[in-house]
């Protein structure tokens, strides 16, 4: 790429990074247990998403275009007909079988979130699948207006059927039956209740305590089932070794009860609910979070008949099973297509909300990407994975010169078109370039994202535009991997080539890389140890200006002594630091824990480059060299991990403007 000469003479410094601390190297961790975008078109050089006009022949699926419907609701009728609808719609069927959808709605902080937190674009039908669908919708309606002070104007686009789903007359119950729900959270959980004398079990719904303070899971056995009082006494009590504690909710947290029964040697808890009160979502609070649990347990109803048994010292034995369901929630997006809404970890209506802010971000990237731009496909839902990777030799256009803005619209797809065919874990996906082989610049990363966890959906635009200068060439091969260990993605990418105001001035710019400093290291006590002082110009002709998991980490570049540039991930570790990043483009509703903050990752996203102006912390003078000292820090601390250590991905450049 020529240069361009133009009476201003600029340069940045660009830090290229992901302080991505994983748990390890290698593999990460299990921390919880579906085609999206993805093809070119090859009339405006943009991926899209892939559908089809009608049904498959199994029945619809994700992506595919939702036809038109007409539903009764209790305010009159909802018709939903493709293109007039200008934002999303989520279809949400309500089921009292589910313990997991009755703390959800009984729940005021879940019922706030959706009031509260719903973009204004969004739309909500609610259904039933029983045939008390007329006394549910008239209960929904009536807990979501109660939620609701405040922000009345939310009730509009909020809308309930009297009609249950088998009655609905539309493809609705198709989607809702024909995807299924097998997984955590909208499966069925129930109890069996079996003794002596009963001809048939009883059968009641359950909703588990939160899995991030329980590390185990109810076994496929039957137990007997002692009655342990309210679960408060920090006595052992022999008699619960091996069997079920049947205890009440009140007078103590349920983290007490669980405890308690775990020194007495309990298999698990089945907490019941008092009389008049709905199952609750027994989750940790405070530093009880701190500590794992090695017993299950639950929340159920009182049971008459179970109590009675338990009274007269009639033997009791439980059992523990899932019943697959219908779906209890999908979508419409804004451009039509059907969608799904991924996994709910626990029961609120934030996860509704999070998905319908991630339907906004997309239809604000959609916009965007309508910008002009001269656009050059680089791969077109290519295979990714293995040592290899994905990998295009791609010949530049002529006149790439006349741009100053680089953007890369990068995008993730699965095997097919269900979130169950996604890869597991979240781990980097890396872009390298590679335009003049056997040059000091081969193969230099320009681009980064971390997957999200057993989701389909992702697409991103992330401006690299100091890196520029590295497509200075006819040719260049284009590489992007996962680690080899990862199941396989298909990505689609392309470059954005086009004009605009970078560098904070009005003038046309060129680029020339100076430094190149990389980092890929593990986290430890001999982390800074690595790293000396780079010496880096004393002068250099027509250039005026320099742009230079979950621990809280930060990253020091040291310029000459004196002017230490720091980067601090403070939201690292906070239980919903990365839901705060749906509206960037952070992927919602994944499996695992993708809701916390990371130190300068969400799963999901890209990773942004960070750019500092150090023009003025240099001596341009030519008189004297200048030095970088780049260290990293954890809580103000040289990094000394007991066990465990994060490990750190980093490029970093120093970047003149001429």
């Amino acid at each position: 790429m020529a240069p361009l000469r133009s009476k201003f003479s600029m340069f940045w410094m660009l830090v290229v990074l992901t302080a991505h601390v994983t748990e390890g190297i290698g593999k990460p961790k299990l921390i919880g247990d579906e085609e999206a975008c993805g093809s070119s078109n090859n009339n405006d050089n943009t991926l899209s998403l892939r559908s089809t006009k009608s049904f498959g022949v199994g029945g619809p699926e994700p992506g595919d275009i939702a036809d038109a419907f007409m539903v009764r609701t209790l305010d009159g009728e909802f018709r939903y007909k493709p293109g007039v609808l200008r934002g999303p719609l989520i279809i949400h069927a309500f089921t009292n079988k589910s313990g997991f959808l009755e703390c959800l709605w009984s729940s005021e902080s879940s019922l706030s979130s959706l009031v509260q937190d719903l973009p204004d674009s969004a739309q909500v039908l609610f259904l039933s699948l029983d045939d008390s669908a007329v006394s549910d919708a008239l209960w929904m309606r009536d807990q979501l207006h109660r939620a609701a002070v405040g922000r009345k104007e939310v009730l509009s686009r909020l809308h309930f059927s009297p009609v249950p789903v088998f009655a609905l007359g539309n493809w609705i119950p198709m989607v809702l039956y024909y995807w299924g729900c097998v997984s955590r959270n909208c499966v069925l959980a129930q109890v069996a209740f079996t003794s002596e004398g009963w001809h048939m079990p009883i059968i009641i719904k359950r909703l588990d305590a939160r899995y991030d303070w329980l590390s185990t899971r109810w076994g496929q056995t039957s137990y007997q089932l002692i009655d342990s009082g309210d679960g408060c006494d920090p006595d052992p009590s022999p008699s619960l070794a091996g069997a079920v504690a049947w205890v009440s909710e009140g007078n103590c947290s349920y983290f007490t009860k669980v405890e308690n029964m775990a020194k007495s040697n309990a298999s698990g808890v089945l907490v019941y609910a008092l009389p008049g009160n709905p199952i609750q979502d027994m989750n940790c609070v405070d530093d009880e979070c701190n500590a794992t649990l090695s017993i299950p347990a639950a929340m159920v109803h009182l049971e008459p008949s179970v109590a009675q048994a338990l009274e007269s010292g009639q033997p009791l034995y439980v059992s523990f099973q899932n019943t697959p369901s219908p779906y209890f929630f999908f979508s419409i997006d804004q451009q039509g297509l059907l969608a799904e809404m991924g996994w709910f970890l626990y029961p609120s209506f934030s996860f509704v909300a999070w998905q319908a802010q991630w339907f906004d971000f997309y239809t604000d990237l959609q916009n965007k990407l309508q910008n002009p731009a001269k656009v050059v496909t680089v791969f077109d839902r290519v295979q990714m994975h293995g040592e290899k990777g994905a990998v295009a030799t791609v010949d530049m256009p002529p006149g790439l010169s006349d741009f100053n803005v680089l953007e890369l619209d990068a995008a993730l797809s699965c095997p097919s078109k269900r979130d169950g065919s996604c890869a597991h874990w979240d781990h980097t996906v890396q872009l390298f370039v590679c335009c003049d082989p056997g040059g000091p610049y081969c193969n230099t990363e320009l681009g980064r994202w971390i997957t999200a966890f057993r989701r389909g959906t992702g697409r991103w635009l992330t401006d690299v535009s100091p890196l520029l200068p590295l497509l200075d060439a006819n040719k260049c091969t284009f590489t992007m991997k996962t680690p080899p260990w990862a199941m396989p993605w298909f990505t689609s990418l392309n470059l954005r080539f086009s004009i605009g105001n970078q560098t904070g001035e009005n003038e046309e710019v060129s680029l020339d890389l100076g430094l190149e400093h990389r980092v890929g290291e593990t986290f430890d006590k001999n982390y800074n140890k690595r790293y000396e002082p780079i010496q880096i110009l004393r002068s250099r002709p027509s250039t005026k200006k320099v742009d230079g998991s979950f621990c809280v980490l930060s990253h020091h570049f040291l310029l000459n002594d004196v002017f230490n540039n720091t980067l601090i991930f403070d939201s690292a570790g906070t239980p919903l630091g990365c839901t705060t990043r749906v509206k960037e483009g952070a992927v919602p509703n994944e499996h695992g824990t993708w809701l916390y903050g990371r130190a300068g990752w969400c799963d999901g996203l890209q990773v942004n480059p960070w750019r500092v102006d150090v023009t003025k912390q240099l001596d341009m003078s030519g008189s004297e060299s200048n030095t970088v000292l780049y260290f990293g820090l954890f809580e103000g601390k040289d990094p000394n991990p007991a066990k465990d250590p994060g490990y750190i991905i980093m490029s970093s450049f120093l970047v003149f403007y001429k």
